[in-house]
């Protein structure tokens, strides 16, 4: 394995390898397994209220005595104008009719209905619950934050998808930096949320290492030994795997969700802002199709408040078109062993390459 004292030094960990937050796939069963695997586990956070924060803190802290780190969104949250109201009202009736057209019954929240939690306020949970490291994405955080955090011994990783981000990371004074590449699952980094940089990650990693100090973790298409050697020699200090382990034991996802996964073709994935607003690589369904050429596409995080019941209502019927699965450009031959294996494998698939 291709070791950074570095990162392993400052994370506490024998492998330079970080479990992905995927809000919605990583569980406090995921991070766990990760620890087991001498790597850092990662618990999502995303825009939970504190008290869900502390709950799935303690929850994770119950299956593992080793640091794992927690992540959360830092987007900024646009303000609820009376254009954005009638927006969401026209949005909101427009998704139940499609919805109702493909036989899906749902009615989704009334806007007065939504309740969103700053980061700022995830942050007293995060303290208070003695957590050391800290990764976000959707931005930086503010400076009285970052302060506030370093004084409490936290180390921070921060998200880029550009060099602009790295640098206002690593001038803020943030302890990591994840390059995030377009192959990467998921959500998007990016700081603004209506234009992302379409930037190759090994291309983005070679510009931000040229760019920034900051030691740098890389996230987008790592799948095996020999795209962990390519990360390695174009500047990281180590690897965030998120997709790998989409089908793994520990995997929030269900059954009818890892049995779409096990077909998926190269071309299944796409780049949408259609269920939360921001963009995010995920499997192409019938709701992505519909909303991408509707024009009821709401800013974060409204968009993603108004899908949040459709989304559930779907995962309960397993109906496949309405459920976002959000997943990389590696996704062939998933394994569903545990994560532990999974990373163990990963690991080991690196000697022989060293070797020749």
């Amino acid at each position: 394995m291709i070791h950074s004292a570095v990162l392993t030094k400052l994370l506490k960990i024998k492998y330079p390898i970080i479990q992905a937050p995927m809000f919605g796939v990583s569980s406090p069963e995921m991070v766990a397994a990760a620890a087991k695997a001498e790597c850092l586990g990662s618990l999502p956070l995303g825009d939970l209220p504190a008290e869900k924060c502390v709950d799935l803190i303690r929850a994770t802290r119950r299956l593992t005595t080793k640091d794992f780190a927690v992540n959360i969104f830092v987007n900024e949250i646009p303000q609820l104008s009376d254009e954005l109201k009638v927006k969401y009202e026209e949005a909101k009736r427009f998704i139940e009719q499609f919805a109702e057209y493909q036989k899906l019954d749902v009615e989704l929240p009334d806007i007065n209905e939504i309740k969103l939690t700053t980061y700022q306020e995830q942050l007293d949970a995060i303290i208070s619950e003695g957590c050391n490291i800290l990764s976000f994405t959707f931005g930086n955080l503010d400076g009285v934050s970052i302060q506030r955090l370093k004084s409490h011994g936290v180390t921070l990783m921060g998200t880029c998808t550009s060099v602009k981000e790295a640098l206002i990371l690593e001038q803020s004074g943030i302890d990591l930096i994840c390059v995030q590449g377009i192959e990467a699952g998921g959500h998007r980094g990016t700081f603004a949320s209506d234009e992302i940089p379409k930037i190759g990650g090994l291309s983005l990693l070679a510009q931000v290492y040229d760019s920034v100090k900051a030691p740098l973790i890389y996230a987008g298409g790592i799948y095996n030994g020999r795209t962990l050697i390519a990360a390695k020699a174009l500047g990281a200090e180590g690897c965030q795997i998120g997709s790998l382990l989409l089908s793994s034991v520990e995997s929030a996802l269900n059954r009818f969700e890892k049995d779409r996964l096990a077909v998926i073709k190269e071309n299944d994935t796409v780049l949408t802002k259609s269920f939360s607003g921001r963009y995010a690589r995920g499997i192409k369904n019938a709701f992505i199709e519909k909303m991408e050429q509707s024009g009821y596409i709401l800013p974060y995080p409204y968009q993603n408040k108004l899908t949040n019941l459709l989304r559930a209502t779907a995962k309960a019927k397993e109906n496949i078109d309405f459920v976002s699965i959000w997943a990389g450009q590696s996704t062939r031959e998933l394994s569903e062993e545990s994560t532990t294996f999974i990373l163990n494998n990963l690991i080991e698939s690196v000697e022989p390459i060293v070797r020749g």
